[in-house]
């Protein structure tokens, strides 16, 4: 049943409660005009949302938020957040061991593992110093204007040799691209290789949803209403499912690209191109990792691309006694394969860490379609996509906006908030 509400009669009507249409909301009521979130679950939040299930909090596919990102730290109460930090950095698996690869200006205590580390050459170390000072340099909408290419071609033409492309690059990239052939678009890679250069990777002690949870507090009360599953789109109105007609002065439209062109039709919006991903968490009654590390798979071999236990990040994602641990498969695989998939990841973690992985405790299997719009070139030629649909509708989405060049939460939030400050400039 749709959550109560006293926003009977509001201005605007958002149809979809994740980042990008609580921030539409915010920007709204920022400027003092009324709003109302129509959002289908029981829940908003999209694609970043926390279940708590047995003491563990789950993440709904593996997440990290970078304290860099521009908008976040405009939005976002990051103190309130208690922000956890993963160390900078990795451990690749490669010919059976692990081997650390660390900033040594950030970590300098790993400047000799760095520096005699298998994985590279020192010319390899040298040419990620430099892209990063080239990465960093000037502002990011200068950045987001350089020549556009794919992020494989942008690697190679910096000279790193094929080892460490495939040993770090393909398996580091491929989970926050959620693609191992990096046909990315170079303007993303060099905005998020600048997230990564200048700010942390972090986790809210309570999990993302947290993230979710404070935008939802900073509106006004009844601001968003769950359970309302909308059918139809039209230029003053929503109908819902259940045949209740909602009336709005404008309506923007905050769902992924494909649910979008079914409100308002083929024409209106494309980027229909998504990559999926499967997570699967374990209960383990010891951490396979000391450390709040990622773990990257550098072998080119089993269905893993990276493994974190979240717990030894932010301890409350587990209960007492016990630890978290987060795999990620590139893709989606049907219902009934999702066992033949488990086993794969169960005999590639026993490769990994040995007999204690047959203690372990499968907790729960996301399987994620739309993880990330498709940003291959010129996706991003101009980086900047139309948010005003015919007449009185807009869409707003991380697969609209610059912002979704430097990661999915940063773009949907800067395409809420651009969404919002268009709706109240046509009103």
């Amino acid at each position: 049943m749709p959550s109560p509400t006293d926003r009977a009669n509001p201005k605007v009507l958002i149809v979809g409660g994740g980042l990008a249409g609580l921030c539409c909301a915010r920007q709204l009521n920022a400027q003092g005009i009324d709003s109302q979130v129509l959002e289908s679950s029981d829940r908003a939040g999209g694609r970043v949302q926390t279940d708590e299930l047995d003491g563990f909090l789950l993440d709904r596919g593996f997440q990290v938020l970078l304290t860099a990102y521009p908008e976040c730290q405009q939005v976002l109460d990051y103190e309130a957040l208690q922000l956890c930090r993963f160390e900078p950095g990795a451990l690749v698996r490669y010919r059976g061991k692990f081997h650390r690869l660390a900033d040594p200006w950030r970590q300098p205590r790993y400047l000799l593992t760095t520096t005699f580390s298998p994985l590279a050459t020192l010319a390899d170390k040298l040419r990620v110093a430099r892209l990063k000072r080239q990465v960093c340099q000037g502002d990011l909408s200068g950045l987001a204007q350089r020549p556009e290419t794919t992020t494989l071609a942008r690697l190679q033409a910096c000279g790193f040799s094929e080892q460490f492309m495939e040993t770090f690059f393909r398996p580091f990239l491929g989970g926050v691209f959620l693609e191992r052939d990096l046909q990315t678009s170079s303007r993303k890679f060099d905005l998020l290789f600048r997230m990564f250069a200048q700010g942390d990777a972090v986790l809210p002690a309570r999990g993302m949803g947290a993230l979710v949870d404070q935008l939802v507090d900073s509106l006004p009360a009844g601001t968003v209403r769950t359970g309302a599953r909308v059918a139809k789109v039209m230029e003053d109105r929503v109908q819902l499912t259940c045949g209740e007609v909602c009336h709005a002065s404008r309506v923007v439209i905050a769902t992924p690209p494909g649910v979008t062109r079914q409100l308002v039709g083929q024409s209106a919006v494309g980027m229909d191109a998504a990559h999926g991903v499967t997570c699967l968490y374990f209960a383990a009654e010891r951490p396979p990792l000391s450390e709040p590390v990622l773990v990257l798979n550098g072998e080119g071999k089993g269905p893993i691309i990276n493994l974190s236990v979240p717990s030894q990040v932010a301890p409350a994602y587990a209960p007492p006694g016990e630890s978290l641990v987060s795999v990620s498969v590139l893709g989606t695989v049907e219902a009934e394969r999702e066992a033949g998939l488990q086993r794969q990841v169960v005999e590639q973690l026993t490769e990994w860490f040995g007999s204690q992985v047959n203690d372990w405790r499968h907790l729960k299997t996301y399987r994620i379609p739309y993880a990330l719009p498709s940003q291959d070139p010129p996706a991003l030629s101009p980086v900047e996509k139309p948010i005003h649909l015919p007449g009185n509708l807009f869409a707003c989405g991380d697969y609209l906006d610059t912002g979704s060049i430097q990661g999915s939460i940063q773009g949907a939030m800067v395409s809420g908030r651009r969404a919002g400050q268009a709706v109240a400039t046509s009103l």
